[in-house]
């Protein structure tokens, strides 16, 4: 296969997979409280910990080191995630792998998609933010 051919397959699964994620989360998932709950709460530690304002701005703000290392985090957390029964989580996880890859690629359609998937993470971490109990304060 040349490197085009191999560009083209690459794009194409990250269509389907982000196409079967955005057909899941409209279906049922931004219906299901837990599920929103726990993409609301990854993508908080990840904005917090990054020091961004809200999700797009962490995304554009990560350098490409950290984008590799976060991805590859995301692919082991969301492996024992499933091993251990917790297929929500690990979805969650996956939506936020998705928007952070979709983001990086040079493609209309991903783009698109993106978008759309940003919206119900955007939803989600309001929601979580509005509902969420406070992390009691650590003294430094």
């Amino acid at each position: 296969m040349t490197e085009q051919t191999n560009t083209d397959a690459r794009l194409a699964d990250l269509r389907q997979r982000l196409a079967a994620v955005l057909r899941d989360l409209t279906e049922a998932g931004v219906d299901d409280g837990e599920a929103m709950y726990l993409l609301g709460g990854s993508t908080v530690g990840l904005i917090d910990r990054g020091g961004a304002k809200d999700w797009r701005g962490f995304k554009t703000g990560l350098p490409a080191a950290d984008f590799a290392r976060l991805l590859k985090q995301i692919e082991k957390e969301g492996n024992q995630l499933v091993a251990d029964g917790k297929a929500k989580a690990a979805y969650a996880l996956q939506a936020l792998a998705l928007s952070l890859v979709a983001s990086r690629q040079d493609d209309k359609m991903l783009h698109e998609g993106e978008q759309l998937l940003d919206t119900v993470i955007a939803a989600s971490v309001a929601q979580y933010r509005k509902h969420a109990k406070p992390a009691a304060s650590k003294a430094h």
